[in-house]
């Protein structure tokens, strides 16, 4: 049966959006993943991802016009499909053309039979119910897929004076966290939705309005689409309420020096839990920022040694019974549940996906490093320039790869994608899990220019900085764990990308070099392969090019 595609509301304040470009047209085969068109919102313009298999049947909205949110903007169905029936049913700003026609006594008479439909009564209620210039703000739906987000940080207080252009809180989509701007003017009254809680998109997240204007009713009574909640809903915000109340001097939102104290919300819920506050913990994270570790870690002086001297109390008290040389241990069996965020549901599904679809092998080879290791201690040392392994490995990697096509391609059901353009994505760990941010166009840059793109882009992926577009497009991918040790491991293909390339640390061994046991530096590289588009000998190859590039790192300036 065929699906109707409709314009997302990628924003909070988009109320209608402009088709940029359409990357498919009508007759193309439709794969889940694909993106379909560039949707331009009030904010930037993003790609639009296809949730559907099947061919496209009909664009709604063609390129470079503008169409309000849930506008028909496209159909997806089988191929040769009948949809005339989807077709005839009209949008809704073509009613009004029709009701113009008719007589006033035949509209009256319409409007007499016709039930107001239940939605439209309830907004119109709320609406009406809100006093002056009080405003009720949503959970806003920030990419297609986004069923619910996470406050991740709240910026601003109740009792807050909030101008138009304000950053109110950093919400966590199932892609990246971004700072939800205020487009409203007023005192911020109302909190929905604490730090670190999810909820659905369109549930109540804030109300702003006039200082000292009384909402108790619009906040009990409000829930998602409009609607009143039940009596236990309210008791239940109560509670809440009064629990943050007291702990609102554990969790410290600021520091003494007047700045903001950078933690993630499960350190704060950790922190509130056992009574720790912020201001005495030391971050481990980018820039200082708390993290879970640091506070399951951390040990306050006057309480640690009275601490550790109670297990030992009960161990006593619990062997003397049995006997005076058996140690029977005593403890507590603790578990821990951590709720799993977008991001991390966002992975599972995709390397499950892609585990189960994609017919993975490993290819392994070891590189001789010591060449690599001189020629990097040369770049380095000219002024202002710094070179790491991993950037030599990409810039190999992307020369490589223009050799080597096939290992640059894509599977569809219908055809195998070459890409002849090289964007290598590098995977980076975050706080929550694994993003991996796209180099455009690596081939055509210098080590250092790859170098300098590394560090920003890591750099802002682990503060959650990094936009979606910074994150798509990878047509291959480079994994490196050998700044953890980590000698020799296989990743996961990166969809919809053809193989991934795993780097491991170099290590100082005994190797022959010219009939004789010298001293030298390896590293192991492995490449894992869909079997569907690339074939071991093709696989081979590539890797014995990548070996020649970075055992003589001169051969890539020519």
């Amino acid at each position: 049966m065929a699906t109707i595609i409709t314009m997302p509301r990628l924003s909070d304040t988009m109320t209608e959006g402009t088709v940029a470009t359409w990357l498919k047209k009508v007759g193309d085969k439709i794969n889940e993943g694909d993106i379909l068109a560039e949707i331009e919102t009030d904010k930037a313009t993003m790609e639009f991802e296809s949730f559907n298999e099947g061919t496209l049947l009909h664009i709604g909205i063609p390129a470079g016009e503008t169409a309000p949110v849930d506008s028909l903007l496209a159909i997806i169905g089988k191929e040769g499909e009948d949809i005339s029936a989807l077709l005839a049913e009209k949008p809704a700003d073509a009613t009004p053309a029709k009701e113009e026609t008719k007589t006033e006594e035949e509209t009256k008479a319409t409007e007499a039979t016709t039930p107001e439909p239940e939605a439209t009564k309830t907004t119109a209620t709320s609406s009406a119910s809100l006093p002056k210039g009080v405003v009720v703000i949503t959970m806003p739906r920030l990419s297609d897929t986004m069923t619910e987000g996470t406050v991740a940080t709240w910026l601003k207080k109740v009792g807050d004076a909030v101008a138009e252009g304000d950053i109110l809180a950093e919400i966590e989509t199932d892609k990246a966290t971004m700072e939800f701007e205020s487009f409203n003017e007023g005192t911020l009254l109302y909190i929905g939705i604490e730090e670190g809680n999810s909820a659905p998109v369109d549930s109540l997240l804030a109300i702003i309005g006039p200082a000292g204007t009384d909402i108790s009713g619009i906040a009990d009574n409000y829930k998602t689409g409009g609607a009143p909640k039940e009596a236990p809903a309210v008791a239940e915000e109560k509670e809440v309420a009064a629990t943050e109340k007291e702990t609102e001097p554990i969790v410290q939102e600021a520091s003494t020096d007047g700045q903001r104290i950078l933690a993630s919300p499960l350190a704060k819920k950790i922190a509130s839990d056992k009574g720790i506050q912020l201001t005495q913990v030391k971050g481990s994270g980018e820039n200082g920022r708390i993290v879970k570790s640091d506070i399951e870690n951390f040990t306050p002086a006057a309480v640690a040694p009275q601490n550790a001297a109670t297990p030992v109390a009960k161990v006593e008290t619990a062997a003397a019974p049995v006997a005076p040389k058996v140690f029977v241990p005593a403890g507590e069996v603790f578990t821990e549940e951590i709720k799993n965020s977008q991001m991390r549901k966002i992975i599972a599904k995709r390397l499950a996906e892609s585990l189960f679809t994609a017919p993975h092998y490993n290819l392994v080879i070891e590189v001789a490093m010591d060449d690599a290791m001189a020629s990097r201690a040369v770049i380095n040392s000219v002024p202002d320039t710094k070179v790491s392994f991993n950037d030599m490995i990409i810039k190999a990697c992307a020369m490589a790869l223009k050799k080597h096509p096939k290992i640059n391609s894509q599977w569809k059901e219908d055809a195998i994608t070459i890409n002849h353009h090289v964007n290598i994505g590098v995977a980076v760990a975050v706080e929550d899990g694994l993003v991996v941010p796209v180099l455009k166009f690596t081939d055509a840059m210098s080590l250092s220019q790859i170098g300098g793109s590394v560090r920003d882009l890591a750099g802002r992926a682990k503060n959650k900085k990094l936009l979606p577009t910074e994150m798509e497009g990878s047509t291959f991918t480079v994994s490196n764990l050998g700044m953890f040790g980590v000698v020799e491991f296989n990743s996961i293909i990166n969809q919809p990308n053809s193989a991934i390339l795993s780097v491991g640390a170099i290590v100082e061994k005994p190797i022959v070099k010219n009939g004789q046991i010298v001293v030298g530096n390896t590293m192991m590289l492995s490449l894992a392969c869909d079997h569907r588009t690339i074939d071991g000998a093709t696989g081979a190859q590539f890797l014995q090019t990548l070996k020649q590039y970075i055992e003589n790192p001169v051969t890539m300036l020519a």
